[in-house]
């Protein structure tokens, strides 16, 4: 399972925008092959800042999204509302802490 973490900064008049065609493609992401989870998270002291949460079943799988028109036109669109450029992370899950 591979964990992606992108971090997001808009201009403010563009968050609006953003939030709108995340909603309106959010359920195409999810349902893309091999995506078993997405959240978007906003920051708790800068509303401009959004990451995006999601699980995939293997970095063949993200990059298969990657490669997708539903992630390049999501993309083309995105990008244009950035205000700092985007940092994306890859990880696995090492270990769960229980109570």
């Amino acid at each position: 399972m591979l964990i992606r973490i992108v971090r997001m900064t808009f201009k403010h008049e563009a968050v609006a925008a953003f939030l709108e065609n995340f909603n309106a493609n959010k359920k195409s992401i999810r349902n893309s092959p091999g995506c078993h989870h997405l959240e978007l998270w906003q920051d708790e002291n800068d509303k401009n800042i959004f990451l995006t949460h999601s699980h995939w079943e293997s970095e063949e799988k993200l990059n298969q999204y990657r490669d997708s028109e539903l992630f390049k036109s999501v993309w083309t669109f995105t990008k244009a509302l950035f205000s700092e450029k985007p940092q994306a992370f890859s990880s696995k899950k090492l270990e769960e802490v229980e109570n």
